[in-house]
């Protein structure tokens, strides 16, 4: 074992997931232990699980495991969601537990375990009323949310760059 703080990282379905490697990345060079707990969505394609698993060193967790099976991670110092969606945000909100990245964010939230949030969700999205409730409700609880795309702009092709570190960041600050 590891006297290193552990961080639950939550992956969400939607596209910018495909990078989720470069948190992970990051978390580890500032000595994080990082186990990753992905939506059953994201688990279908929306990144690379071997590579993931291999850069962890863990298998990634999408379903509630049996009872009296062993916890296959230590309990988190801090969680990050990164790519966060309105879907994921407003279910946490609602708690409503209904997967286990869900029913760990709302666990993690109750226990005043640091959160950190980059949302992914979508202009037209973002502006609907159950959405930013759901988002005023979660900073409500000491939850932090971050912008991704903050001061960057546009790559090629017309798309920013989604600023993971910037979730860890958000953990330093508070």
């Amino acid at each position: 074992m590891t006297d290193k703080p552990f961080l639950y990282v939550v992956v969400c379905a939607a596209g910018v997931a495909a990078d989720v490697s470069k948190l992970i990345t990051a978390a580890q060079e500032r000595d994080w232990e990082v186990g990753v707990i992905a939506t059953p969505t994201a688990m279908n394609g929306f990144f690379d699980v071997a590579a993931v698993e291999t850069g962890t060193g863990r298998p990634i967790r999408s379903a509630w495991r049996r009872p009296g099976d062993p916890r296959p991670f230590p309990a988190p110092d801090a969680v990050v969601v990164a790519p966060a969606t309105f879907n994921t945000v407003n279910k946490w909100a609602a708690g409503i537990a209904d997967t286990l990245a869900v029913g760990t964010l709302c666990e993690a939230a109750g226990l005043g375990v640091p959160i950190a949030v980059l949302p992914c969700v979508a202009d037209a999205l973002a502006a609907h009323p159950a959405y930013r409730d759901a988002v005023a409700r979660l900073r409500g609880m000491g939850v932090r949310f971050g912008d991704p795309y903050a001061g960057q702009g546009e790559v090629d092709g017309g798309r920013r760059e989604f600023g993971w570190e910037r979730a860890l960041d958000l953990l330093s600050d508070g």
